[in-house]
């Protein structure tokens, strides 16, 4: 018996084991354990133990997960990745670097002989392995079996991977097949819904409400269908699937175990499905809520009823222009509307919770490696913050356009203007004439008014999460306070809609402002740091 460091050490046996036969005698052992208090062996690692030690070596940034530890104590047929050889040599090691050498070769050819056993029973005709390649089956039986690389192939099928995952699916849309495909899809589904309201002839429609005003109340007049489903929709789901691409595929490598994308994907799909009650919620809110019982009491009751509490627009047309559209007609393109309306924002919010686990992922990495000497590292990490803030700022901006268009739609349904460009306009030329006559309003129900609050809400609790998390190094700090300023500008716009004669020119003002941080979401910040790049070089 030998002790290295004030740890029990055992040399490496050479004696032909495999991995699993090896792990097993090295834990009962104790080996890499610190003595005890009287210099006697302090028994054998536990998982909770080992998993505790692998974690706290200085140069493991992430740790290592408890379950994977447990998958090297149970019978089973699952060895160990290339990653983990490296920490667990390092803890049978005792932290000396010739040991942990000689260990790191016994550990990978001691895995080597369990993957030359699984051939054999492949050849000898397991049912598992006839089912599995050698390459996946290598990656199955490798440390854990929810990696996405293999959630469909797990043998276990009460593990899991087998179970569906809402949170998994959810975060498939934005990180799988090209980035293309989710705003194209958003913008083809509005622009079949335009289509169909052309052909019912409800795309451009006018009407004369109780007091003289004749509004226009087509779909296509409708702001908070085409902007945000045509413009501000497909960009955001266009950002948010860059982050997380990004995020998942280089980013977190780079920053992670060496850059060991097999660990990083099983920890980042760890991170996603933490959040699966969040995904539920989100799902029942934005189906049963925003969609079912929304569509029934602002389009379906009415239109069955002959009226109701709320502004007359193109789902409630056919009470005042039956000639148009038949009440029928109507309640299907509403239906289909609602529908493909409230899975939008299914995906809308769930692009939010994905810009939360991409900050609190990156925070946390950072706060495990705060102490790393390595520049290189360092380096990398700032880039990927600077990165990450920038696409949540966008994010940001246009979550609050989002909000802002469908409280402008309502407060025009109420409002004295023709259309809504025409009470904008007028809206703007009051306050330098002092005419109020288009800001009028008849008292309606405003259903979009609570729903576009919540947006900007959820919008800019991630921005502030970020903005905490993410923003609080020296060299965001201005850019921060610059993006801070422009959403602090949306969210005043935002709030006083309709509030005083002339609020349209601060919601201009306020739009300018977001779209140029759209173009430029460094706020001219990219132009100083290589202007400080170049004065330090030189």
């Amino acid at each position: 018996m030998l002790f290295k460091n004030g740890k029990l050490f055992l040399p490496p046996p050479r004696d032909g084991s495999d991995f699993k036969e090896l792990f097993k005698r090295l834990a009962a052992a104790g080996a890499g354990r610190l003595l005890g208090k009287d210099g006697f062996p302090a028994g054998p690692w536990t998982p909770e133990l080992l998993a505790e030690a692998i974690s706290q070596i200085d140069s493991n940034r992430v740790g290592v997960d408890l379950r994977t530890v447990q998958l090297w104590f149970q019978e089973n047929e699952k060895g160990i990745s290339t990653a983990n050889i490296r920490w667990l040599a390092r803890i049978l090691g005792c932290d000396d670097p010739v040991a942990t050498s000689e260990w790191q070769m016994e550990l990978s050819a001691a895995q080597s002989r369990l993957s030359i056993k699984r051939r054999g029973w492949k050849r000898a005709g397991s049912s598992v392995a006839q089912e599995i390649p050698d390459t996946a089956l290598t990656a199955t039986f490798d440390d854990e079996t929810d990696s996405p690389a293999v959630l469909t192939r797990d043998t276990d099928p009460k593990g899991p991977s087998r179970r569906f995952s809402l949170a998994r699916k959810s975060e498939a849309f934005f990180s799988r097949g090209s980035p293309l495909n989710l705003p194209a899809s958003v913008f083809a589904g509005v622009t079949a819904l335009g289509f169909l309201s052309y052909l019912t002839g409800i795309h451009s429609v006018t009407y004369g409400r109780a007091d003289g005003v004749v509004k226009q109340v087509g779909f296509l007049w409708t702001a908070n269908w085409t902007f945000v489903f045509m413009v501000f929709l497909p960009l955001f789901f266009a950002f948010v699937t860059e982050l997380v691409t990004f995020w998942k595929d280089e980013g977190r490598p780079k920053l992670v175990a060496q850059g060991d994308k097999m660990e990083s994907d099983d920890a980042w799909a760890r991170s996603v499905q933490a959040s699966s009650y969040s995904y539920w919620a989100v799902l029942l809110i934005c189906v049963v809520f925003a969609g079912l019982f929304q569509w029934i009491g602002v389009s379906l009751i009415p239109l069955l009823k002959g009226g109701g509490s709320y502004a007359t627009d193109w789902g409630s047309l056919a009470i005042v222009r039956p000639e148009v559209i038949s009440v029928p007609e109507a309640i299907v393109f509403t239906g289909l509307a609602y529908l493909y309306m409230c899975l939008c924002f299914y995906l809308f919010f769930v692009g939010l919770i994905l810009l939360y686990t991409v900050i609190h992922d990156l925070w946390r990495i950072g706060k495990a490696a705060s102490n790393s000497p390595e520049v290189d590292y360092q380096y990398g990490f700032h880039e990927a913050s600077l990165r990450v803030m920038r696409a949540i700022f966008r994010c940001t901006v246009l979550g609050l356009l989002i909000a802002i268009v469908m409280k402008l739609q309502s407060a025009y349904l109420t409002s004295r203007g023709e259309n809504i460009v025409a009470w904008l306009v007028g809206d703007m030329s009051s306050a330098f004439y002092g005419r109020n006559d288009v800001t009028a309003v008849i008292s309606y129900r405003r259903p979009t008014h609570y729903s576009s609050l919540l947006i900007a809400i959820s919008t800019c609790a991630v921005f502030l999460y970020g903005s905490i998390r993410v923003g609080v190094e020296p060299r965001f700090r201005m850019s921060l306070w610059k993006m801070s300023a422009i959403v602090a500008l949306l969210v005043a716009s935002y709030l006083l809609i309709d509030a005083f004669a002339g609020f349209s020119i601060l919601l201009g003002v306020g739009v300018l402002f977001a779209i140029y941080g759209l173009f430029d979401p460094g706020l001219g910040r990219r132009q100083a740091i290589k202007l400080g790049n170049n004065q330090s070089v030189s």
